[in-house]
């Protein structure tokens, strides 16, 4: 069974970003870690202005690419470094060290429309 953190709002197409913090982390949920297998490369977004919904980067797998879109509109203003050298952190630790960006959210409405943890549990299913 997949860890889905209560704070955190998420995606269908399985990125979570946390509404608490003003910057906030992105990253996969533990359901798509678990799906892509082994993670063996990211291709980071480059930092500036992005739209929800928006295409910002790839993870790879063994297994298959996939495209990571942002979940909130807003600047990303960090991308973790450490998943150059690391990749397999999002895999290890999805919801902590394997984040992939930093977000400022353009409001704090942003994430009004994502899923909570109840939802995305049930999306899952």
């Amino acid at each position: 069974m997949s860890t889905v953190p209560d704070q955190l709002r998420y995606r269908d197409s399985h990125e979570w970003v946390d509404p608490t913090q003003e910057v906030s982390p992105v990253g996969i949920t533990d359901h798509a870690q678990a799906e892509l297998t082994d993670v063996v490369f990211v291709d980071l977004p480059k930092l500036g202005t992005v739209t929800a919904g928006q295409q910002v980067c790839v993870v790879e797998s063994v297994k298959a690419a996939s495209d990571i879109y942002s979940p909130v509109a807003g600047e990303i203003v960090e991308v973790n470094e450490a998943l150059n050298a690391e990749p397999g952190l999002i895999n290890t630790d999805p919801y902590g060290a394997g984040w992939i960006f930093k977000i400022k959210m353009a409001s704090a409405s942003e994430a009004a429309p994502l899923m909570d943890a109840a939802a995305y549990t049930t999306h899952i299913g």
